[in-house]
């Protein structure tokens, strides 16, 4: 029955992400972040008081509208903020997200354990919280601008000089053999190329067409560069296979340990592994790494742990290696994502990031698509959820091959451009 169920969220979320994601920049995010709120109500209403497969498709329904619209939330705050806070901000967004989710579920975990609270009074919590967030939500100041269809006048805009450019993309992803090497000077930076389109290329008039145009042209130039590339493409398999992992693991708990005949400490679990995520998030910051030359190797061995904490969990039939195979899934995968986000937006203005940002979400989730369609649905292999941990597992064993390869490649690459210089040297007299 969930597999009539869950892959709902998947497809409409799918269907929903592009047009509001184009809506939430054409209404100024506020009335986004309203239907949002509205969503959330709607979601747990019917969660409490409805029952059939219909109903809970229907939530499902609703549960794709909130994390379709989730973009808003995040591009309202950056309205509203001068360009030097967007670091400052958005670590604070993080943080508080992961304090609430961690909070949520201790929580929870401590109120059915200790208190024996129902399921249902859970929901009813959850309820109140939302409905608090959307009665919040009417009073939020509407924003003057957007980044894209109420931006600034070109006019009011100068192109950022040479000095404030952002950091050259490295030789060493551009080299492509041991015998040809560019000049540092001759590599164009990505900010350059971007902004020479942008001030070169004529201006449709209509408004919507003139945005539009402007996307395709500032992605062409984004995903031109290969470690961004690169970087990107991690993510929306990554993202994909994450995506499709939390939602199944709380029925894979209870098809390990059945909740009729054993304790759940699912809340608890969760909690513990967002917290550790966020540790590891934050450890990022402070780890010295040359990730242009070791960047995708890391990307490699981690997708290899991944894939690793997987397979334990679809083998294993003690519970508390099923839980300890998420904890270290899912830290893995928090750590990776903060150095992608990283090593994605170094080189992108805001307006840029927004729109690479919202490309791999929906790469992300097209793939997911085709996961769900493949594996879980009835349409599908319709497989047994403990099996759909395997799938997993091997998909991540692909992701790993890819990267291991690339980063052998770069690794090589490097190496060779090292003995070049070397090896002219010995030649002079």
């Amino acid at each position: 029955m969930t597999n009539e169920i869950f892959p709902v969220w998947t497809y409409s979320y799918l269907v929903l992400l592009f047009p509001v994601f184009v809506l939430t920049d054409y209404v100024r995010y506020k009335p986004v972040i309203v239907t949002q709120g509205i969503s959330f109500v709607v979601t747990w209403l019917l969660l409490l008081f409805s029952q059939g497969v219909k109903a809970m498709q229907a939530v499902e329904f609703f549960y794709g509208m909130v994390t379709a619209t989730e973009v808003a939330y995040y591009a309202y705050i950056y309205s509203v903020v001068s360009p030097e806070h967007y670091q400052k901000v958005s670590g604070y967004c993080r943080s508080i997200t992961l304090v609430a989710y961690t909070a949520a579920s201790v929580l929870g975990q401590l109120l059915v354990s200790l208190a024996k609270v129902s399921y249902f009074y859970l929901n009813v919590i959850s309820l109140a919280s939302v409905s608090v967030a959307f009665l919040f939500s009417l009073f939020l100041p509407m924003p003057k601008k957007s980044m894209f269809f109420h931006a600034k006048p070109s006019k009011d805009i100068q192109k950022p000089s040479s000095a404030n450019a952002v950091l050259e993309e490295r030789q060493v992803d551009e080299t492509l053999g041991c015998n040809e090497e560019k000049h540092p000077s001759e590599i164009p930076t990505l900010s350059e190329n971007l902004d020479d389109s942008r001030w070169s290329s004529p201006k449709p008039k209509n408004v919507a067409l003139r945005v539009f145009v402007q996307w395709f042209q500032d992605l062409k130039e984004c995903y031109s560069s290969k470690r961004l590339f690169y970087w990107s493409l991690w993510w929306a398999l990554s993202t994909a296979g994450f995506n499709q992992v939390l939602n199944y693991v709380q029925i894979l708990w209870d098809y390990k340990a059945p909740s009729q005949n054993s304790f759940i400490y699912n809340g608890a679990v969760e909690a513990i592994a967002t917290f550790g995520g966020a540790v590891a998030a934050f450890a990022v910051g402070y780890v010295k790494v040359n990730w242009e030359l070791l960047g995708e190797m890391a990307l490699a061995i981690f997708s290899v742990v991944n894939a690793g904490a997987l397979f334990l969990m679809h083998y294993t039939t003690d519970i508390w290696a099923c839980y300890s195979g998420y904890l270290i899934f899912k830290t893995g995968y928090m750590l990776l994502i903060t150095v992608a986000v990283f090593q994605i937006a170094i080189n992108l203005s805001m307006e840029r990031y927004a729109l690479v940002f919202g490309i791999n979400t929906f790469v992300a989730l097209v793939i997911q698509t085709i996961i769900t369609v493949i594996v879980v649905d009835q349409r599908g292999l319709n497989l047994p959820v403990s099996i759909q941990f395997l799938v997993y597992g091997s998909y991540f064993t692909v992701i790993a091959g890819i990267f291991l390869m690339r980063s052998t490649y770069i690794i090589y690459s490097a190496k060779c451009q090292n003995k070049v210089p070397s090896s002219a040297i010995n030649q002079n007299p």
